[in-house]
């Protein structure tokens, strides 16, 4: 396995079910080795559950401001009454606006193997 994530129940579901095809991440260490092609195994953290997809393209910014203008945030997971309260900020709960200045971000496309 190339690379392994662990992902809460919701948006766990989301990518399962296909709504989200986009996850969105600090472009940090460990995921500047990701690239198009490689397996990325998700686990739902609750229940252990796996998902193992394929990374088919990756869209590198310098901000998630930039982030949210460019790609399309339905992809993201977000549904549409979430599109207009979306904020950059929304990302401040996981990861500092220091880290983010750092690192950069990442959307990494993603497809279910099978699917």
């Amino acid at each position: 396995m190339a690379h392994k994530m662990n992902l809460n129940p919701e948006p766990f579901a989301m990518i399962r079910s296909g709504q989200k095809t986009i996850e969105l991440r600090l472009n940090d260490e460990k995921r500047k080795r990701i690239q198009v092609g490689d397996i990325i195994e998700f686990t739902q953290s609750e229940t252990g559950e796996k998902l193992i997809t394929k990374v088919v393209a990756i869209h590198r910014f310098d901000s998630f401001a930039e982030l949210y203008r460019e790609l399309p945030l339905l992809k993201c997971g977000y549904n549409e009454a979430d599109i207009s309260t979306a904020k950059p900020e929304d990302m401040d709960l996981y990861y500092t606006p220091e880290q983010q200045a750092k690192y950069g971000v990442l959307g990494i496309e993603i497809k279910i193997i099978g699917a």
